[in-house]
């Protein structure tokens, strides 16, 4: 099997650390993928610098494009004051993602430009470059080391958008544990190669059977002091969504 051999370091022979790294980022996706589909409940808790707390509510639901990325719905319950906001992105393989934003006051979709990727998703700590599903193809990828990270052994990888001038981030450095190439944190560098935001991941669960998904994502901002937490429940697989069901023409006719 491809799981097991991956876990001989021999196959790691020769290999370039970006070969390396390109190898272990690859089948990371491919046993990340295969679902169909998704539906999730999500807590969302942001914390500021001086400790205030704000939460939200939203349901998420997620469908795999046949070799062409994933479209998602994020549908805001709670609050009231954005109850019914919803974004809905398309993420690509390897052209340009494509996201929108229906915003029930004004009654209208607005779309997402590429430039205002990097900006705050619904004043979380998150970006809209965040929330869409980090595709292979739009990085370069390089092997650095391996080392252990929340008591797990773990690859460490650069990844560096090719699209830099979309991108709020110079390069992001990525930690897969050993075991089953789950992602443990990543750090994210502004373009002046700062650290700017650290996400761990969580209370792994599997699903059904197969598919590894974290509980719990927590963003700290080490710029600003705040933090965004979210906390997923109620995972469910294959519910026969449908690419109809992501249309952003009905956007205005979602609940």
């Amino acid at each position: 099997m491809v799981v097991a051999i991956l876990a001989t370091p021999a196959l790691y022979a020769g290999q370039t650390p970006e070969d390396k790294g390109l190898t272990l980022v690859t089948e990371a996706d491919n046993r990340y993928s295969g679902y169909g589909d998704f539906t999730a409940s999500l807590r969302m808790i942001l914390r500021n610098k001086q400790g205030q707390v704000g939460e939200r509510e939203l349901r998420v639901r997620t469908l795999e494009v046949v070799d062409d990325g994933t479209k998602t719905l994020c549908i805001f319950d709670s609050p009231a004051d954005v109850k019914g906001t919803i974004l809905l992105t398309h993420t690509r393989k390897r052209q340009a993602d494509h996201q929108w934003l229906f915003l029930p006051a004004l009654e209208r979709v607005k779309r997402i430009a590429a430039q205002n990727k990097s900006g705050s998703f619904m004043g979380s700590e998150f970006s809209y470059e965040d929330i869409a599903v980090q595709t292979i193809d739009k990085y370069s990828h390089r092997w650095l080391r391996d080392e252990v990270q929340d008591d797990q052994k773990c690859h460490v990888i650069e990844r560096c958008p090719l699209d830099k001038r979309n991108s709020g981030y110079l390069r992001q450095i990525v930690w897969l544990d050993t075991e089953h190439l789950r992602m443990v944190r990543v750090d994210y560098y502004d373009r002046k190669d700062s650290l700017l935001k650290t996400l761990t991941f969580k209370e792994y669960r599997k699903y059904p059977d197969r598919f590894w998904r974290p509980h719990e994502m927590t963003m700290v901002n080490h710029q600003t002091g705040k933090s965004s937490q979210l906390l997923w429940s109620d995972y469910a697989f294959r519910q026969g969504l449908a690419e109809n069901d992501f249309d952003q023409q009905n956007l205005t006719r979602i609940r």
